[in-house]
């Protein structure tokens, strides 16, 4: 079997123990937002994966969607996360935080005085979000959102800089990654089953992919490419995103995104955290990935959803050059060590994935 999956790497500006990835994996154990001390142990147990991406974190209260998740935007949430990374680089791990705004996919209890919560066009999601109720997560519909104006973006787009250099400046993690997949905000302005626009921001693939484009590269200035990643799904179905030529919109995103010198390109393959296959909607990645090094794209390409050792291999044989493991994660914390030594994965408790304390989070046994 090639070792190449724990071959150490070099990712733009990161140099990485292994092309393993712990995928960014919301919990809802933040309560008021602010990450703590019982996050803390939780990346630290799982430090050996080669790259460590933080659960989706709000860069504005607007930007919030789901109870109990972290934020980027305030004092104590960057004091709080400076603590975790503190923590993970000790134990010789490296960790960028993934960058959120949910868009329409929240309720206006999570949003700044109830206000509705904001997307391309007011179209609700045909979706569900998450409350905390006497301790117990509870799923409830989304929301009807309002469109929000041109004249704000500007200012949309400035908080996604702010918040990518609070996040390496003050709260220490190594880079970041712009979540513009599964249904939140940019995924939204990209596709066209959510992004109903007249203006510069809709209509024509080259309009709907300028917010995803500006974000980034807003991003890349303040802190370099090279510690800048980006998280797309072409196809998901997640919080009912959908569009009617996937192939074209994400071929002309990624020549876009090629120019920007990023560290690495995090996709999705099929419905994220489901099927690899979608029916009706077929979509060839080694175009997508073709498209992007034609452009000149030199970032990692990394690949997530569903896998296991044997297809991980098979990935990076074939061009790929970072593996996304996500659920594994969550019952695995020593997951590295369990797939180089082809030890059995500790079971997953789908009761306590999200809300509640430790037990389900930083409970579960490593190998001896």
């Amino acid at each position: 079997m090639s070792t190449a999956l724990f071959d150490a790497t070099q990712v733009g500006q990161l140099r990485l123990a292994n092309r393993i990835v712990m995928a960014p994996l919301t919990r809802n154990r933040a309560p008021d937002a602010v990450p703590n001390a019982l996050m803390a142990v939780y990346y630290t147990q799982r430090a050996s994966a080669g790259l460590i991406i933080s659960e989706a974190t709000a860069i504005s209260h607007q930007g919030q969607g789901y109870a109990d998740v972290p934020g980027l935007y305030g004092t104590e949430q960057l004091d709080g996360w400076k603590r975790i990374t503190h923590a993970v680089h000790q134990a010789g791990g490296k960790m960028v935080v993934q960058l959120w705004h949910v868009g329409r996919v929240s309720h206006h209890s999570l949003q700044p005085l109830g206000q509705a919560p904001v997307a391309p066009s007011a179209l609700r999601a045909q979706a569900k979000t998450v409350l905390i109720r006497e301790g117990r997560a509870e799923f409830v519909e989304t929301s009807t959102p309002r469109a929000l104006l041109a004249e704000e973006l500007p200012a949309l787009v400035h908080s996604y800089q702010v918040a990518a250099r609070n996040a390496v400046e003050t709260a220490g993690f190594d880079g970041v990654e712009i979540h513009a997949a599964n249904g939140y905000l940019l995924d939204q302005f990209m596709k066209d089953g959510s992004n109903h626009r007249r203006d510069d921001y809709g209509g024509r693939i080259a309009h709907r992919c300028r917010l995803s484009l500006e974000v980034t590269r807003a991003v890349a200035d303040a802190i370099g490419g090279e510690r800048c990643g980006i998280r797309l799904a072409p196809v998901t179905t997640s919080n009912d995103a959908h569009d009617s030529d996937p192939q074209a919109l994400f071929n002309h995103l990624v020549q876009g995104l090629a120019t920007l010198n990023l560290a690495y390109v995090h996709v999705v393959e099929g419905v994220t955290g489901g099927a690899r296959e979608v029916p009706g909607q077929a979509f060839d990645y080694a175009e997508l990935k073709l498209h992007y090094r034609q452009a000149g794209g030199r970032g990692a390409w990394m690949v997530n959803n569903g896998y296991d050792l044997a297809m991980a291999e098979k990935a990076l044989a074939n061009g790929a050059d970072l593996v996304a493991f996500g659920r594994p994660f969550i019952a695995n914390p020593d997951l590295v060590r369990r797939l180089k030594e082809g030890a059995a994965l500790n079971p997953l408790d789908k009761a306590t994935i999200y809300g509640g304390a430790a037990p389900g989070y930083t409970d579960y046994p490593a190998l001896a």
